[in-house]
């Protein structure tokens, strides 16, 4: 099973970003800042929505996450951002948790400041279930007594998940952060394959490795690398796996 994970970026580098899944294959996607509308015809003159990388990436079962929501272009058109997985396979279960913020249920269009913190998780046909998430943002990748209880109220989550397990996101910090010893008892390919930096340089200067792909013990990896193309603010992390 192959698998990306993606921030991206609300899908600015469009050409880019299109061109790379139509010559990528994936089992699975997870993306963070992805964005979809009940007006996709004007909102793609903008980005790359939702419904154009699941159509170029050929992955028909999808599982969407909001974080944030906004009305465009009149008061029927509404924006949202989030979390999103692709799969090959069929999604049989899907839930998403508040960490910090509102429940998406509650967000109001008409507030800007309206965001949340979620965590995704779904559970594919075979078994195997695929954890994306989008941590609390703060300028230092070390984050604070915050990140540490959101992460904490993460990993209560993800400890209830019995079987095969990858866990994917831009989590915001770096392995060495104290919020990411919450996660120690899944293994942190980012810092087992000693990567240094998943930022390309677009919006924040200097190496930090705030992308992550975690998996429990019966997950087998093969292979694990970044991606090179700039088709985000951040890199693109690519797992090749067994369960």
């Amino acid at each position: 099973m192959k698998i990306l994970q993606l921030n991206a970026w609300t899908g600015r580098i469009k050409g880019a970003l299109l061109d790379f899944f139509e010559k990528n294959k994936f089992d699975v996607i997870c993306l963070q800042e992805a964005v979809w509308s009940n007006r996709d015809d004007i909102l793609e003159n903008f980005c790359v929505t939702v419904d154009q990388i699941k159509q170029a990436s050929g992955l028909k079962n999808i599982s969407k996450s909001p974080n944030w929501r906004m009305r465009f272009v009149d008061e029927n058109g509404i924006v949202q951002q989030g979390n999103v997985i692709l799969s090959r396979e069929e999604i049989v279960s899907e839930q998403t948790e508040s960490i910090i913020g509102q429940n998406k249920e509650l967000h109001n269009a008409d507030d800007l400041k309206a965001h949340d913190y979620t965590l995704q998780i779904v559970k594919l046909a075979s078994g195997i279930s695929v954890v994306n998430h989008h941590g609390y943002w703060l300028p230092t990748p070390i984050g604070d007594k915050t990140t540490v209880k959101a992460m904490k109220k993460v990993a209560g989550y993800v400890r209830q998940i019995e079987g095969p397990l990858i866990m994917c996101g831009d989590l915001n910090i770096i392995h060495g952060s104290p919020a990411m010893r919450e996660l120690d008892f899944l293994h942190d390919l980012t810092e087992e394959y000693n990567i240094d930096n998943t930022l390309v340089g677009l919006k924040f200067n200097g190496k930090v490795a705030c992308d992550h792909i975690l998996v429990n013990k019966e997950i087998k990896v093969h292979s694990f690398e970044t991606v090179n193309d700039l088709i985000s603010d951040h890199k693109g992390l690519v797992a090749e796996i067994d369960y």
